[in-house]
């Protein structure tokens, strides 16, 4: 089957970013629930891309890209959880609410309720997943695995301000890339695959992506990093969030927007 052509994916962005808009005033329950599983679903790819990630010290302590490779390959199975079955991801949300905007669809103040309802959600969703499913059952407790998350918490709050910025475009870049593949799709493969070819990219090349931070940040001050609330918030999730704002929002919402609008008769 022939995928849609880029003017056809942003015209199904804008019929999906116009009912999302809808959904954070008509249906403001079911939009929190999706967004709660959004955030669980990203942490699960967190813990995997751990856990496979880092459990296999012997190889790659000779080979680091190695590492970056095997955790990239897995952290996409969130974003295809997302996609597939409907969930609402902040960062995802970033870049699909922009062609329905700029097409008269729906106001700004329609984006800002939506992506803060959903960004809520997302924590919510990714703090239970983390303490429940990954703290209490002990994924992490031992080594290689507790050394690891606490070293990548710790280094999240470590970077420059600016860096960190930066690295949230790239992020989000890439992931609402993906967003916009897996709309060119019809089948589970194709979606897929969209998915996990951006989201591998940006984990293997160590961008942020906050609502990932949501799992990786606290899963490690659980296990001993020594990061403060504050520090996270000031140090990665501000910079972060706005970096993934710029990145999806104006590098594929709004230029897409633009590229492939629709020309006056």
């Amino acid at each position: 089957m022939r995928i849609l052509t880029p003017a056809q994916i942003t015209e199904a962005a804008t019929t999906v970013g116009a009912n999302k808009a809808r959904m954070a005033t008509s249906n403001t329950i079911r939009l929190l629930i999706a967004a709660m599983l959004a955030g669980a679903y990203i942490s699960l790819g967190g813990v995997l891309s751990v856990i496979l990630g880092w459990g296999f010290p012997g190889l790659t302590a000779e080979n680091p890209a190695l590492q970056r490779l095997i955790a990239g390959a897995a952290f996409p199975i969130g974003l295809i959880l997302v996609v597939v079955l409907g969930a609402e991801l902040f960062t995802g949300n970033n870049a699909l609410l922009i062609p329905s905007f700029v097409r008269g669809r729906h106001s700004a103040g329609a984006i800002l309720l939506n992506w803060t309802l959903v960004y809520l959600g997302n924590l919510a969703g990714a703090l239970a997943f983390t303490w429940f499913m990954v703290y209490q059952c002990g994924l992490t407790a031992t080594d290689p695995w507790h050394s690891a998350v606490v070293r990548v918490a710790e280094a999240k709050v470590s970077m420059p301000w600016f860096t960190v910025f930066l690295k949230g475009i790239g992020a989000n870049w890439c992931v609402c890339l993906a967003v916009w593949l897996a709309l060119s799709g019809k089948t589970l493969l194709e979606k897929a695959f969209g998915c996990w070819l951006p989201v591998m990219a940006f984990v293997a090349l160590g961008y942020e992506h906050c609502i990932a931070n949501m799992f990786f940040i606290p899963l490690g001050m659980l296990e001993g990093a020594d990061v403060g609330v504050m520090q996270s918030i000031t140090a990665n999730f501000i910079p972060s969030t706005l970096g993934n704002i710029a990145g999806g929002a104006l590098l594929v919402g709004a230029v897409h927007a633009y590229l492939h609008r629709e020309e006056k008769k």
